[in-house]
């Protein structure tokens, strides 16, 4: 059934109402913090502000994968950052990141110390601090970029298109559900051809690019993220299927999932994570 509706839009578009769905009462067209609010810090030299949404997973298991490879200096504090009370517009989480979304990290091992927001600039931050999951060889690390900064352009169409005309928009219409679907069945089917011949994205070994990928595309699969599992037809991406459950046995990836939930089954929620004990 089409559309009946229709919106002629205005010469100049104003904000002057909520435009509804489940994050009406936190967007807005300007940025900055509207209150002021400090940001705690924990004992290790790696801080995390976050939510175990998407972009928020990406981090924490990358920072589990790297302990459990032995690197110590990947310990770290996670403090969460509940999106939905406004707490990514505290003046000390805007400091870290001026573009207020999750995930926000500082390095306090540096003088001064180094700030990063965006999920991808941490993984790679990361993955060059300590040496780890990441080719050296210049055609391979220049093919796990590639598929890491496919992954930060293409989730938008995933998250804040699909995700919200299907999931979360009060009002349900064809035209934008069928346009941001269509998208996304050839992002699986991007990613399903690429793995027909490979164990993960960039081959035979696991890097941020997978990290960064299995926490959109492999949550879709695993129905963590939306319900659309059956609308979209995920199981008929056989090779997504097959990487997206090899990953998720991984215990690093496991554990990455629980940090900063505040949500699902309660022995599965962690809404801070000081020391690997945390998790036990």
């Amino acid at each position: 059934m089409a559309d009946t509706s229709t919106y002629t839009p205005p010469k100049v578009w104003k904000w002057d109402s909520q435009s509804g769905g489940k994050f009406a009462n936190i967007n807005r067209p300007i940025a900055g913090a509207t209150h002021e609010k400090e940001l705690p810090v924990g004992e290790h030299p790696l801080q995390l502000y976050s939510l175990a949404t998407p972009n928020g997973v990406k981090v924490t298991v990358m920072l589990e994968e790297l302990l459990a490879l032995g690197k110590s200096g990947a310990e770290y504090d996670a403090y969460l950052i509940n999106i939905s009370e406004g707490d990514q517009f505290g003046s000390g989480f805007v400091a870290v990141n001026p573009n207020s979304k999750i995930p926000a990290f500082i390095d306090r091992s540096t003088t001064p110390p180094t700030r990063v927001f965006e999920s991808g600039a941490i993984l790679f931050y990361l993955a060059e601090k300590f040496d780890a999951f990441l080719p050296k060889e210049p055609s391979e690390r220049a093919e796990c970029m590639s598929w890491l900064f496919w992954q930060m352009a293409s989730t938008p169409y995933l998250g804040g298109g699909f995700g919200h005309f299907y999931a979360y928009a009060p009002e349900k219409f064809e035209y934008p559900i069928n346009r941001f679907a269509m998208e996304v069945k050839r992002q699986l089917n991007v990613l399903d051809q690429n793995l027909s011949s490979r164990r993960y994205l960039c081959g035979n070994e696991y890097n941020i690019a997978d990290i960064a990928t299995h926490a959109w595309y492999g949550n879709l699969v695993l129905g963590n993220i939306y319900e659309a599992q059956e609308f979209l037809d995920v199981g008929s991406y056989t090779h997504v299927a097959r990487w997206t459950a090899e990953i998720q046995e991984r215990p690093a990836v496991q554990r990455g999932h629980r940090v900063n939930k505040v949500w699902g089954p309660e022995e599965q929620q962690l809404a801070e994570r000081h020391d690997a004990s945390d998790l036990d």
